[in-house]
């Protein structure tokens, strides 16, 4: 009988403590911008249609987004800083390694920054540049919470 019970007391305590950390927790927003415009850059030698695929698929997403609220106004400097195509065994994994800076627009100091990096699929070679143009625009809508729009 006592065995029973140290089991319930076990079974209910980590019952509790699983409800508490994890079921309950409310996630916090990060920070909220709003977002301008966006110029896509960099250093090295990236293909076009992956510039311009970013740079139309973000700046269509600003485009669509409508705040209510008042939010710090920012524009977007997205580099990517490399691009990587055909790796893996079956050379249809993409990598390409991307920073943003968020600059104030009433001052111009950087008031964010993000880095990330992004990997895509593509069985094609014509269309592994639109699928990581499109990969990494949503890490982007996704990270400075904009809407989806047309390209």
């Amino acid at each position: 009988m006592n065995w029973l019970k140290s089991c319930f007391f076990r079974v209910a305590l980590i019952c509790i403590a699983l409800a508490s950390c994890s079921i309950f927790a409310k996630e916090q927003a990060g920070p909220l911008y709003d977002v301008r415009s966006a110029v896509v850059v960099s250093p090295q030698k990236i293909p076009p249609a992956i510039l311009a695929g970013v740079g139309d698929r973000v700046n269509a997403a600003i485009n669509a987004t409508v705040r209510t609220e008042v939010y710090p106004r920012v524009v977007l400097t997205i580099r990517i800083l490399y691009v990587e195509k055909g790796q893996g065994f079956d050379k249809s994994r993409n990598v390409a390694k991307v920073s943003i800076d968020a600059v104030s627009v009433e001052d111009g100091s950087v008031i964010a920054v993000s880095s990330f990096e992004v990997t895509s699929f593509s069985n094609s070679p014509t269309a592994a540049d639109e699928i990581l143009a499109e990969d990494i625009a949503a890490r982007i809508r996704s990270a400075f919470s904009l809407r989806a729009g047309r390209a």
